[in-house]
């Protein structure tokens, strides 16, 4: 048997001399709390603040480096892309610049990782200074190269890109493209809805690449024009829809003029939603039965 002296300081079941164990179960809570440090915690606001801040970072990161949201504007680019067409552009396959960043913030010096698009790849890229926005164009001319129009038809390097007649380009009058936008010559109705229709032809480059154009009318100023000869570092680009398009047959503000490669962004990707204009905010319902759903998910 443990001597009297002894018994004080005997192990308990837990391992810890009775003594102190029993010490311990009568001091209070508080001064338990003491024994562990942890650590102060963070205000609710404080959090949510470093949780958008975090996701900030992210979105500029994939915004700048991965792929970008677009939406189109315009109808410069009938028949592939409407007004209310959103897409995806891809933003790695012609390297990074100062335009590569949201408003294009001076952090990336010239242009790093460069390659040149291939001739039909439709491109996001910043218009000249006096016009100062992003803009979206289909490549029709590299650096080096020769560009004319003549009589309507594409020249590069001298030789006729073919250019086939095809069906007409037919769609319905809606919000966002009315018969203001289409032009009276060019609105039809069919089944009692009114359509827009316009002639619509297919061009198939010397690489193989092949899309579709309209040409509205004969107008002398786009449809005939002197030889273009693309300076280095830069590229020639035309809106698909060629009578309606401020291109690089252009200078600005009137057009593009050749575009510096440094400008471009970078390459459409694929559609993710399209909307006739008639949405309301107000009436979330609309924004469904407004979606041109077939438009999504077509690619380049």
């Amino acid at each position: 048997m443990l001597q009297a002296r002894d018994r004080d300081n005997a192990l308990s079941v837990t391992g810890i001399p009775r003594k102190l164990d029993d010490a311990r179960r009568l001091r209070k809570p508080a001064d338990m709390a003491n024994d562990v440090k942890t650590k102060p915690k963070r205000s609710e606001t404080a959090e949510t603040f470093r949780f958008l801040l975090k996701l900030a970072v992210v979105v500029l990161i994939l915004r700048s480096f991965i792929f970008a949201p677009f939406s189109i504007p315009s109808e410069s680019m009938l028949p592939r892309l409407l007004i209310g067409d959103y897409l995806f552009v891809s933003k790695w396959n012609y390297g990074y610049s100062r335009w590569s960043l949201p408003a294009g913030v001076p952090l990336i010096p010239g242009r790093i990782l460069g390659s040149t698009p291939t001739r039909g790849d439709v491109v996001v890229f910043r218009a000249p200074e006096v016009l100062d926005h992003d803009v979206i164009k289909r490549v029709i001319g590299l650096p080096g190269e020769t560009v004319q129009m003549r009589q309507g038809v594409v020249y590069l390097n001298g030789k006729a890109i073919p250019k086939l007649r095809i069906a007409d380009f037919t769609i319905p009058l809606t919000a966002n493209f009315d018969a203001e936008k289409c032009g009276a010559p060019f609105v039809d109705v069919v089944a009692n809805v009114q359509i827009c229709r316009y002639p619509r032809f297919r061009e198939t480059l010397p690489n193989g690449r092949s899309y579709e154009v309209l040409d509205q009318a004969e107008l002398p100023d786009r449809d005939d024009t002197g030889l273009y000869t693309i300076p280095a570092g830069h590229i020639f680009v035309m809106g698909d829809n060629r009578d309606d398009s401020g291109d690089s047959r252009f200078p600005a503000p009137q057009g593009m003029g050749y575009v510096p490669l440094e400008n471009v962004e970078g390459k459409a990707v694929a559609n993710f939603f399209s909307t006739d204009g008639n949405a309301q905010w107000l009436k979330p319902w609309t924004w469904v039965s407004a979606a041109r759903w077939s438009r999504i998910g077509e690619g380049f």
